[in-house]
């Protein structure tokens, strides 16, 4: 019986309620008849966001500013990695280019912590507790990348497997790009068998996404060495197919001008064929030996335009195939060690991944723009932040990064924080030299905070105070102006962002909606909308209050839209009934219940 046949059965069978027909079908559909399972086991994080909701708090004594306006503002998140992916699903839902993540091995060498205990290798759930932990992380990373967005992930050969399998389920077999090996060190003695694995990989999977390597100059693309100032290109008309293989391209070419005859060679047949050659001519895509003195050939060659080229490669053309080899330039773990010890020095972080290597992952991918939003959410030492940064002083970009790591051992503020702070500012290596700071870059010093995820109008207010920071960073909007017009602003009714041609208004008060729209008719914003988040107690934006000046603004309703965001990747609550009844007794409310409804009768 097939699955369609055997739903039918289950939604028809009698003396089912529709709760376990429900359940049933559920299960069904999680049936699998090829793919990865493993056995899920309940992590403490999750069991927290059942019942509150994660939000972002900034360090405002930890932000370095750049005197540069247009500086990228880079964030850095202290906090477990599922609380921070969550806030950012609402902020940056298929807004992020490029994820490099570097998670635990899970080597049984108490590199992976769960639940606040070390997984070693003796753990009979150790894998599935690694597959649980990243499947979660990893499906809210899906929905952050963006339609042209790619992962990078690192891993060894404990998960290297298991990884592969997870991601075909999360992002789809489709996506896949290469599993990319990444030499980490030279040959070792001391290892088992007398084989010494001096590999990981780095696993890679994209949406609608090309790597490319360096842009070629567009003179030496279009044009041949010997014919300079042409904007065309020729190409040898041999192929590398018989005229067994190809037996329409097996003939002679004739010059329609002079009548010289040129032979195919009949283990490399021409890459035209017979019937199209005439097209060819009239569209003097044939080149033949004499046309041009300074051109020496001595065989028929292909004329290429720029156009022909760009039509044939689209976005692609000018840029060279990048293989997934990665050369000796790209440095190992030792290299990753040097970076750290040079900015702190000392060894201030276990075997970071090498600067050069992540440099390089950035560089490939979404080769076109240098305006993308990164994250990792394994940040480490924060070598990919400075990585970015790197890169955007070496081609003038604009890239943003978002660093999330916890503070076990300090290491958010001790190690990520300090790295990074002290590559913006400049530092002093070991041996004295000056490294000069790459001050054009913001960093920005978030901490995660539950509040409560019941709807009760307190917590509804207490989320909508709490949501200026998240509405910053969706916004990349940080300056705060202390008047709006002629109000001036307060935290507890309205706060208002500016800069250039952006502005965002954020309204506590809802009962000033009238107010603010009044003054909106006196205001003049350039012909740009002023983006307006409005605390209501339901889904209305109060639209009918801004009728009169609706091409002005873009409303949208607090905190329905941050709960529509974190519902579709939070885990369900577990709701507690007021009735526990069981069958022939008395039904009985709970104590808390019982105390807020105790009513008293004469």
């Amino acid at each position: 019986m097939d699955k369609t046949a055997l739903k039918h059965k289950i939604q028809t069978l009698e003396g089912l309620t529709n709760e376990e027909k429900s359940a049933l079908l559920e299960l069904l559909n999680k049936e699998k008849k090829y793919g990865l399972v493993w056995e899920n086991k309940p992590e403490d994080v999750e069991e927290r966001l059942r019942d509150h909701l994660p939000m972002l708090e900034e360090v405002k004594s930890r932000a370095i500013l750049s005197d540069s306006p247009d500086a990228p503002n880079h964030i850095l998140i202290e906090g477990d990695n599922l609380e921070a992916l969550t806030a950012l699903s609402y902020t940056h839902e298929g807004k992020i280019d490029v994820i490099y993540i570097d998670p635990p091995y899970n080597t049984g060498n108490k590199d992976f912590i769960y639940n606040d205990s070390f997984v070693d290798s003796e753990d009979g759930y150790r894998h599935s507790k690694w597959l649980s932990f990243m499947n979660k992380r990893l499906r809210i990373a899906k929905r952050l990348l963006s339609d042209k967005g790619v992962i990078f992930i690192s891993i060894d050969d404990n998960e290297q497997a298991q990884l592969k399998l997870l991601c075909d389920t999360t992002f789809g077999q489709d996506k896949f790009v290469a599993t990319i090996p990444w030499r980490k060190r030279t040959a070792k003695s001391d290892v088992p068998h007398y084989l010494s694995q001096d590999y990981e990989w780095v696993i890679c999977y994209a949406n609608n996404l090309y790597f490319a390597g360096i842009k070629k100059e567009t003179r030496k693309y279009f044009e041949t060495p010997d014919f300079p100032n042409r904007p065309w290109r020729i190409h040898d008309m041999s192929t590398q197919r018989t005229a067994e293989e190809r037996p329409n391209s097996n003939f002679s070419i004739i010059n329609p001008k002079n009548g010289d005859e040129y032979k195919v060679n009949p283990m490399a047949v021409w890459r035209i064929t017979k019937d199209g050659f005439p097209q060819y001519i009239r569209d003097n895509r044939i080149v033949f030996p004499g046309d041009y003195d300074f051109l020496k050939i001595s065989r028929p060659v292909l004329r290429y335009w720029k156009e022909d080229d760009e039509k044939k490669d689209g976005s692609r053309f000018g840029y060279t195939t990048v293989s997934s080899y990665i050369n000796e330039e790209v440095g190992m773990t030792q290299d990753g060690t040097k970076d750290i010890t040079n900015i702190f020095g000392k060894k201030a972080f276990g075997f970071p991944k090498p600067l050069s290597l992540i440099h390089f992952l950035l560089k490939i991918s979404n080769p076109h723009e240098n305006h993308l939003s990164i994250l990792d959410f394994f940040a480490g030492s924060g070598t990919t932040l400075h990585a970015t940064m790197q890169l955007n002083s070496e081609d003038g970009g604009h890239r943003q990064c978002i660093l999330v790591t916890n503070n076990e051992n300090n290491i958010c503020e001790e190690v990520t924080y300090e790295r990074n702070k002290r590559v913006i500012n400049g530092y002093t290596t070991p041996k004295g030299e000056q490294v000069e700071g790459l001050k054009n870059n913001s960093l920005r010093y978030y901490k995660t905070e539950l509040l409560p995820r019941e709807k009760s109008p307190r917590n509804m207010r207490a989320l909508m105070s709490s949501a200026t920071e998240l509405l910053c960073i969706k916004e990349d909007l940080y300056e705060e102006s202390r008047r709006f017009g002629r109000y001036r602003t307060n935290p507890k009714t309205i706060r208002y962002f500016e800069k250039g041609d952006k502005r965002m208004l954020i309204i506590f008060c809802e009962e000033l909606a009238d107010q603010i729209a009044e003054e909106i008719k006196t205001l003049d914003f350039g012909g740009q909308r002023l983006k307006i988040y409005i605390f209501s107690p339901d889904r209305y934006a109060f639209d009918d209050n801004f009728y009169e000046v609706q091409d002005k603004v873009q409303l949208v309703a607090l905190p329905a839209a941050i709960y529509d965001a974190y519902r579709r990747v939070l885990p369900k609550r577990i709701d507690k009934p007021l009735l526990e009844v069981e069958a022939g007794e008395t039904p009985t409310l709970p104590e808390a219940t019982q105390q807020s409804i105790d009513f008293n009768f004469e």
